[in-house]
């Protein structure tokens, strides 16, 4: 395998051992590359390409032909550089997984960071020797050549964010007394981009210290009569007050400007708290920091950045930390306040005591401190007027409590941190708003390094990522792991994390003596109103990772309107965060500690009969969307029964309406919180919800192949119907089992299965039950062979679908008996059985019923002769399950087209879409599947007259054998024999057909 660069800050390039590959395709394959590579490792969904490449409007064909693009570009990476795993399939979309590979624009970004960061730890020399690396990779315009709104879009931001670089390095330079050397790049610059103020101010400033006060001036005027004559606007702060000090020919502009260290002063504040010595990580939060610093000090309005978080999660330390390192640039004194907002003990810091506290630092004397609260912030103001000073206002409550503390000039600074996002800062003040979120693995794993040690940390690497975990890499809840381990030297970190692993111990262990994580969680919990707390409470007794808000107004017997607000409580206290990810509404989660404090409260404050009615409410409401969306997706109107005393929790229509748009969406963003429901509603012996949502849960199992979480869910959901005597819910899972084994194709498996579920259905007397089961077992016996019962078991699960008035049902299994009749060679009777399962799925809304009989008509087609008419059935499938992201449907579709096309003797068309075909079918692990695209790989090179005939043949017998799939296992042979009698030569498309109809 040869390491692949992407160079995309110039025209497009793909370099493999130094030389450009010149196979990239026209100019629809280049815009995909380029979408793929502009987001690295994340999913492009198909969508999003269609929209590059027909920004006018796309044809009915696009999915298929960004389909082949893919292929195309995959070909090519696997022929030229033996890469090919660069592009995977990704629902909804692809993902470009770069790994080892280059591309540019990533380097370009993370030069830049690392250039920020060494400025910031005042090596200027080397970051403008980082910066200076990172613009020698730009070869032109960003993207040059490639076209389409988002890659233009794109190219905007990189080109703008070029010329910053270029505006920082500059201004670094200008600091090194680089002046003169930069005046014909700043020229250049500034020509090119004459509206660009920072650029010519600039130039400006090398100029007047090159000796050239009247071209700095000239500049100065060229540049103010283009803002008027173009924009119609003065120049900014900026270019202003350095026009000013050229013509006082102001001794600041002598030397590079460094901050002076301040001169000692009585009445110059320096009330910064020690920084932790242990202090790491938060990279992109200091980067951010230093960034509004730059763009905004000395501007209107003044530069201001607030850092909200949970308790524990290490606002203090961020602003602390930074705030140290930036002092030097605050001559006239650094002010800090803890406002106490969060005190288990004290009230929170009015501000007028504040005040009081900062005036005296100020050198007011206390007599002049005026007793009235406005009066005092007014001077407040006055004293700071053209003062550079920085304030630091902690543990912050409200907007109130910090608006007097403002000061009201741009040549200060202000950090804010508090639990609140503060929203009312929003509108007044430019203010640079932080989410501080837990840390990253690598930095929990420096931080515990810090302080147990780095030897002791990195002896169990994978212990230490899940000590990690466990302290949700909460830096309060790292600290006090780490302290525990310094002050045990003969732990280990396996020790530590044995007792974290005990939920009911984990917070006891971070929470040493009053302390620790749980009094600030409690500090918190403290000040929400009692629907919030009840809620915050109830939401911890589930198991699931993340949830919607109509949960939580089941939990609490409310409206969602009223659910909403009182989750927007709770994420405003930091108790719940939004959760990341697509799906049809908002989701929230917790932090693992932060529910686990809520599961303590809620044992604490709640009866057991109250929290049982809580959850059964909360999965009566799972239920209920569950069996809507699979009966929107399975079509029909028949209603599952699931026995007594389960409640179907009534959801308003318009919300049913707005989660189940699209039923497999749904069921995808749920998938996660459905499995977690099943286990613990079975493992509480809630046997009928259990089986219930694995019984609907299947439709998205199935669909998208989580074969585990199928196998999981049905095992718990039967244990459960066992352990209370449920008979229908444990012939309804064993059939679920028995279809999971056929899906697998382990028939021998999935009859064992049915046979038991059979028996109780027919004990019960439960028709549709039956009916399925019955259906299911007629698919065991097609597969050995034994087409006559097949016959008999599908025609009585008609009459079952029948009586249970099931007309999706139905047109399940006239599409299994017109197989069946395929197999016993009636063709006509096999294309009418069709024809009427399309129908009866049409009927029924059944677009998965409506796709696989679709299917079906295109075999019967391909077997009467007509392969082009095949195709384009297969064609029609291919874009239901696109549609649906039904990947194992899509597979069948690519691989239908694929034959179809080798029938017609277009053996290179039929290559493409059967590695499309074999890489689905790789991804969804059919093994059935996998053996018939690889037959139909080897018939199209045996058209194509290919000695590679015969490997693709060979392991598709091998499949054949191991499934233990007689007839196809001898067509392999015989298709295999036939190639090596010809030698090479190419065979007639008849000749393969016949092989492979034959019974």
């Amino acid at each position: 395998m040869h390491q692949v660069v992407f160079r995309l800050l110039g025209p497009l390039d793909v370099q493999i051992g130094g030389n450009s590959l010149r196979r990239l395709g026209g100019a629809r394959q280049r815009t995909v590359l380029t979408m793929l590579l502009l987001s690295p490792g994340r999913v492009v969904s198909v969508d999003t390409l269609i929209h590059a490449v027909w920004p006018g409007g796309a044809p009915t064909t696009a999915r298929n032909q960004i389909a082949i693009c893919v292929a195309g570009l995959r070909k090519v990476f696997k022929d030229e550089a033996g890469v090919s795993d660069l592009i995977v399939t990704s629902h909804p979309g692809y993902t470009l997984h770069p790994g080892e590979h280059r591309i540019d624009i990533v380097e370009f970004e993370e030069l830049i960071g690392r250039a920020r960061e060494v400025a910031r730890g005042g090596q200027t020399a080397e970051a403008c020797a980082v910066f200076s690396e990172a613009l020698s990779l730009w070869r032109g315009r960003a993207l040059d050549g490639v076209t389409g709104p988002p890659v233009e879009q794109e190219a905007a931001r990189l080109d703008e964010l070029r010329l910053d670089v270029h505006e920082e390095s500059a201004g670094l330079r200008l600091q090194l007394g680089r002046h003169q050397a930069l005046i014909p790049e700043l020229t250049a610059l500034v020509a090119q981009h004459p509206l660009r103020e920072q650029a010519r101010a600039h130039l400006i400033l090398a100029q007047y210290r090159s000796g050239r006060r009247a071209d700095a001036l000239a500049a100065f005027r060229e540049g103010r009569n283009l803002l008027v004559e173009e924009l119609g606007i003065e120049p900014g702060p900026v270019l202003q007050g350095l026009h000013d000090l050229v013509l006082r020919d102001s001794p600041e502009l002598s030397q590079p400007p460094s901050d002076p260290a301040p001169a000692p002063a009585t009445n110059v504040p320096a009330q910064l708290p020690v920084e932790s010595a242990s202090f790491t990580g938060r990279h992109k939060e200091l980067r951010q920091l230093d960034r509004m610093l730059d763009e905004r000090l000395g501007q209107s309005p003044l530069a201001m950045a607030a850092i909200s978080g949970i308790g524990g999660v290490g606002k203090t330390a961020l602003a602390v930390h930074w705030a140290n390192q930036i002092a030097a640039r605050f001559p006239d004194g650094q002010l800090f306040a803890d406002l106490r907002g969060y005190d288990e003990k004290d009230e929170p810091v009015t501000p007028a005591t504040t005040l009081d506290r900062f005036l005296r630092a100020l050198g007011v004397p206390a007599p002049q401190i005026p007793s009235d609260p406005q009066e005092r912030a007014a001077l407040y103001r006055s004293v700071l007027g053209g003062k550079r000073v920085l304030i630091v206002l902690d543990n912050a409550r409200s907007f109130q409590q910090i608006r007097p503390l403002l000061p009201g000039n741009g040549r200060c600074c202000v950090v804010i941190t508090g639990r609140d996002l503060m929203d009312d800062l929003i509108g007044d003040y430019a203010v640079l708003q932080i989410g501080l979120n837990t840390m990253a693995p690598e930095e929990a794993t420096a931080l515990l390094a810090e302080i147990a040690g780095p030897d002791r940390i990195g002896a169990n690497p994978i212990a230490t990522e899940r000590l990690g975990m466990l302290c949700d890499r909460l830096p309060l809840a790292l600290r006090i792991a780490g302290a525990r381990l310094a002050a045990k030297p003969h732990w280990s970190v396996r020790n530590l994390v044995s007792r974290l692993e005990d939920q009911r111990r984990r917070l006891d262990e971070l929470s040493p003596g009053e302390g620790g994580v749980r009094a600030g969680f409690r500090l918190s919990y403290r000040d929400l109103s009692s629907g919030a707390r009840e809620l915050y409470r109830r939401l911890g007794l589930l198991t699931v990772p993340d949830f919607a808000a109509w949960v939580g107004a089941a939990l609490v017997d409310t409206d969602i309107l009223d659910a909403e607000n009182l989750i927007e409580q709770l994420v405003d206290a930091q108790l719940l965060e939004v959760a990341p990810g697509s799906g049809p509404v908002t989701r929230y989660r917790f932090q693992d500690l932060l529910r686990l404090f809520a599961w303590e409260c809620a044992q604490a404050e709640e009866s057991p009969e109250a929290r049982g009615t809580a959850l059964k409410r909360a999965y009566s409401g799972w239920l209920t969307l569950a069996d809507c969306a699979r009966r929107r997706t399975y079509g029909g109107s028949h209603a599952v029964g699931y026995g007594e005393g389960v409640e179907r929790l009534t959801l308003p229509d318009e919300l049913v309406e707005e989660l189940l748009a699209d039923p497999m969406e749904w069921f995808e963003s749920e998938r996660t919180a459905l499995a977690d429901v099943i286990d613990q509603a079975a493992a509480a012996d809630d046997s009928a919800y259990a089986w219930g949502l694995t019984v609907n849960s299947t439709t998205l199992f199935e669909a998208h192949n989580y074969l585990e979480d199928w196998r999981s869910c049905a095992e718990h959901a039967l244990a459960a119907a066992q352990r209370v005597g449920d008979r229908l819910g444990e012939a309804t899972m064993l059939r679920s089992l028995g279809t999971l084994a056929i899906y697998q194709r382990q028939y021998e498996e999935a009859q064992g299965w049915l046979d038991r579920a059979l028996t109780l259905f027919d004990g019960s007397g439960e028709v549709h039950g039956r009916a399925v089961t019955l259906r299911n077992l007629a698919l065991c016996a097609r597969f050995s062979g034994e087409v006559e019962l097949a016959l008999r078991m599908a025609r009585e699960a008609l009459e079952g679908f029948r009586t249970a008035e099931d007309v999706a049902g139905e047109s399940h299994v006239l599409g299994l008996l017109a197989q069946l009749e395929l197999e016993r060679g009636d063709i006509a009777a096999g294309i009418a059985l069709c024809t009427e399962a399309i129908a009866k799925s049409r009927e029924a809304g059944s677009v998965r019923g409506e796709t696989q009989n679709t299917y079906r008509l295109a075999e019967a087609l391909m077997r009467r002769g007509d392969p082009a008419a095949a195709e384009e059935a297969c064609f029609t499938v291919l874009e239901l399950t696109r549609e649906d992201g039904d990947r194992l449907g899509e597979a069948h579709a690519l691989r239908g087209i694929g034959e179809a096309r080798w029938r017609q003797g277009e053996w290179a068309e039929a290559d493409i879409v059967l590695e499309q075909a074999l890489e689905a079918a790789k991804e969804v692990g059919d093994r059935f599947l996998y053996a018939r695209i690889e037959l139909d790989l080897g018939c199209a090179a045996a058209v194509r007259g290919s000695a590679g005939a015969e490997a693709p043949l060979s392991a598709a017998g091998a499949a054949f054998r191991e499934l233990g799939a007689k007839v196809w296992l001898d067509r392999a042979r015989r298709a295999r024999d036939s190639v090596a009698a010809g030698q090479g030569r190419a065979l007639a498309p008849a000749v393969l057909v016949e092989i492979l109809e034959s019974r």
